[in-house]
């Protein structure tokens, strides 16, 4: 029975962290490169052009400026779980100012939501 626990716990651990998302505005090599579809030449071609002209602000903007993503490609980089968008202190603070502002509602909204279904995408 024990075993069977640890299984299911590893199990979940794995499926969790199979759904991470990677922020392309933070990610260092190795976390881009466990994306699938990002090897490491456009690994290094992502990193260098964010190094040179700073964060990527849409999917748009990251496949104009990065040679070899295209729309679709990087459709599919975020079906694979790559993130853009802006990141840094500022969208820190802002992230959680707003997560602050909705905790009081937060238990309303969960009991609300107790007999709704869950859709996961893949």
């Amino acid at each position: 029975m024990l075993k069977k626990i640890f299984v299911t716990a590893a199990m979940l651990a794995a499926f969790g962290q199979a759904f991470a998302s990677v922020d392309v505005n933070s990610a260092n090599e190795s976390a881009l490169r466990g994306i699938k579809g990002i090897g490491p030449a456009k690994a290094k071609a992502i990193l260098d052009e964010r190094a040179a002209h700073g964060p990527f602000k849409d999917a748009a903007d990251l496949s104009k400026r990065v040679k070899g993503l295209g729309g679709h490609t990087v459709e599919r980089l975020q079906a694979e779980g790559l993130a853009v968008g802006t990141s840094g202190a500022g969208a820190t603070a802002v992230a959680a100012a707003g997560a602050q502002a909705a905790a009081p509602h937060a238990k309303a909204a969960a009991a609300a939501k107790s007999d709704t279904a869950v859709v996961v995408k893949k």
